[in-house]
């Protein structure tokens, strides 16, 4: 059973070409579905929802078994929580996001949910699979890195005046390129049992990242790309202990600066380089 209505799945399918194409012009009212599925939720629809509490899902599931709830009833969830599913994943807004768009992609294969990521990624259709669906992601998410960002971005300017302009242009400029700006992979060691694809926009700016391995987590090797799977079998990121990643001196994702053990300063600096990041 797939997670949308008949309508919903056509309206991923209109926002997917207009992100894709620029044979057609785009018109400003037009709302993707993504965007609708991401933008906050009012206070009376939160509290129709009968989803079931996170301090329930942890009693149940254990804290790393968390995950589990969300595979198997995603119904259960409203919009502001699962984003979307069908027969074989879930994806799910992080819980606690480590950059100001973070999402889970959640397969739901019973043979794989409870691997680790190196050895269920070893096999090839179901690797082939994960990438599909990591690609579709990361364009969606691209797409709402735009609708949160692109006003504010020198390199979408073109692109912004176009779709106010009356009438549009017959071909929309393309403007900056979002998908740039999402990463998509895994932890070499998973803080979570089940398996599970982040896809984080690459800011780093969130009030949830508070420490040393919430930082290099994802600055390091010890994040790796879904797109480098296979990895080789001497693949030195296979070793993150040895390697010693996580406790890597802390260095600006953006501009390479150095900052040592200094995580408040680093702290600072990540809000500085975020807002020349999204006016790029």
């Amino acid at each position: 059973m797939s997670g949308e209505s008949p309508i919903l799945e056509t309206e991923h399918a209109d926002a997917a070409q207009a992100m894709t194409s620029t044979s057609r012009a785009e018109k400003p009212a037009k709302r993707d579905a993504f965007s609708e599925l991401l933008s906050p939720k009012n206070k009376q629809q939160k509290q129709a929802s009968h989803a079931p509490s996170r301090t329930n899902i942890k009693k149940r599931f254990g804290a790393r078994d968390g995950l589990g709830a969300y595979i198997e009833k995603p119904e259960s969830y409203p919009p502001n929580v699962v984003v979307y599913y069908n027969d074989d994943f879930v994806v799910i807004h992080d819980m606690f996001p480590k950059s100001t768009l973070h999402l889970l992609l959640l397969p739901r294969d019973p043979t794989k949910t409870r691997l680790h990521p190196f050895e269920a990624l070893e096999d090839p259709e179901f690797l082939s699979k994960v990438k599909a669906e990591t690609r579709k992601l990361r364009k969606l998410a691209a797409a709402e890195l735009r609708r949160k960002y692109g006003k504010d971005s020198t390199q979408d300017k073109e692109r912004q005046d176009a779709l106010n302009a009356d009438p549009p242009p017959d071909v929309l400029p393309q403007g900056r390129d979002w998908e740039k700006e999402v990463m998509c992979g895994i932890h070499a060691h998973p803080s979570m049992n089940h398996l599970h694809i982040h896809i984080i926009s690459v800011d780093r700016y969130s009030d949830r990242l508070k420490h040393r391995k919430h930082y290099n987590s994802f600055s390091t090797p010890f994040f790796v790309d879904i797109e480098d799977f296979p990895l080789a079998k001497d693949d030195a990121r296979r070793h993150p202990d040895r390697e010693g990643y996580l406790r890597r001196d802390f260095k600006c994702w953006r501009c390479g600066k150095d900052f040592g053990n200094r995580f408040t300063e680093l702290k600072s600096h990540l809000e500085a380089e975020f807002i020349e990041w999204k006016q790029l």
